[in-house]
């Protein structure tokens, strides 16, 4: 075993062994607790949202706190809204979750039923139902290139079409952005660029290689890893940084999904944590409760190691080119090729992998992630936590 593995391997078990020394035991996926703002805030994870947010000490502290809680809140919300439910996301504002309610103006019942869990109310012209339906029926549509994406949006109460600037007035964009409209409420916007997957040939670094591809690790599940499906199919070998064999892709989807997982053995194991690089320390992964719409997120790879942002959307369809991806969440996360498969997390729950997105990390841009507990439930495994 090199050096640097040694190294990396008693940091960690001196992490965990901190962790259990303090009490906490091992929650899974599905039951695991939100955290609090003490597990959750880090001299170093508040210096990256002030860095990547714009934020003060103070508004960082106060919105990891406000997030964790909005956590909590939106399961309780949506089970008090009932058929109403137009959807929710974190207000940063008000540092409060937002819920839009359809019959917001005359059923002061619900209403009421949703603000006592401490959510805000806002009317909705549509349900959170009829436009998943509109986004079933969009999904089925051939995507010209011209069309980067298209997601489900709460807030505009419509399935929004991203085009890609220049191209609005394509013949095959108008056409498609017609037939989208047949199908329900649809908006269009533009995005800068066309989006791209983050794989890379290999260079040097802290990745994992499969052939030629560098790409990350995203979260230890038991007996492995879960990753991205661009970065190799089921059957194909894995090596660590270090060149060893690692083991390889047990199952891997892409397009359509972006996901996979590699299992783990030849002296290679599994823990619960995700890298900090240096920018904050190795955060431990607690569990994976979805973080809202309009909260803060971070991402870790192996090219361009920590950063942050927020939740911009859920239940988007990524148009790349070599086929669509469906019910990917969208974050304003810069990221570069090689960061592909890595680990995006919100506090300490695991939120998905790095799929694609567009910029870079010098001038910025939007990044995708497929989420975690999808990947969970379609491979049946089991997050590792803390």
């Amino acid at each position: 075993m090199r050096r640097r593995k040694v190294l990396r391997s008693a940091l960690t078990t001196a992490l965990l062994a901190g962790t259990l020394a303090g009490g906490l035991t091992q929650a899974s996926a599905a039951d695991a607790p939100g955290d609090t703002a003490e597990q959750a805030a880090s001299p170093g994870l508040v210096a990256a949202l002030q860095r990547d947010l714009g934020l003060s000490e103070k508004e960082a502290l106060a919105r990891l706190d406000a997030e964790a809680k909005a956590r909590t809140v939106e399961s309780a919300a949506r089970r008090a809204a009932g058929a109403a439910y137009g959807g929710s996301w974190f207000d940063a504002g008000r540092g409060r979750l937002t819920v839009a309610l359809t019959g917001a103006r005359t059923d002061e019942d619900r209403r009421r039923a949703v603000e006592a869990t401490g959510a805000r109310v806002v009317p909705a012209a549509h349900t959170l139902r009829r436009l998943e339906t509109t986004m079933r029926s969009v999904d089925t549509l051939d995507a010209p290139a011209g069309v980067a994406s298209w997601h489900v949006d709460p807030r505009a109460g419509a399935v929004v079409v991203r085009v890609v600037e220049g191209h609005r007035h394509d013949d095959a964009v108008r056409a498609f952005v017609a037939d989208a409209r047949e199908a329900g409420p649809v908006a269009v916007r533009e995005t800068p660029q066309a989006p791209r997957t983050f794989a890379a040939g290999t260079v040097g670094g802290d990745p994992y290689y499969t052939g030629n591809v560098r790409c990350s690790i995203g979260f230890s599940v038991h007996g492995g890893f879960v990753t991205a499906g661009h970065c190799g199919g089921a059957g194909s070998a894995v090596r660590g940084w270090d060149g060893s064999h690692i083991g390889t892709f047990q199952g891997s989807s892409f397009p359509g999904d972006d996901y996979a997982w590699v299992n783990v053995g030849s002296g290679w194991w599994t823990v619960p944590v995700v890298l900090g690089w240096g920018t904050v320390p190795d955060r431990l992964v607690r569990g994976s409760a979805e973080a809202p719409v309009g909260a803060s997120v971070c991402r870790s790879g192996s090219t361009t190691h920590w950063h942050c942002g927020t939740v911009l959307a859920k239940n988007e369809t990524v148009n790349y080119s070599q086929g669509a991806v469906h019910q990917m969440t969208k974050t304003s996360v810069c990221a570069e090729p090689g960061d592909s498969g890595g680990s995006f997390i919100s506090g300490d729950q695991a939120q998905g992998v790095t799929s694609g997105g567009w910029g870079n990390c010098s001038g910025g841009g939007e990044t995708w992630h497929q989420p975690i507990n999808e990947i969970l439930q379609r491979y049946g495994l089991t997050l590792h936590t803390a």
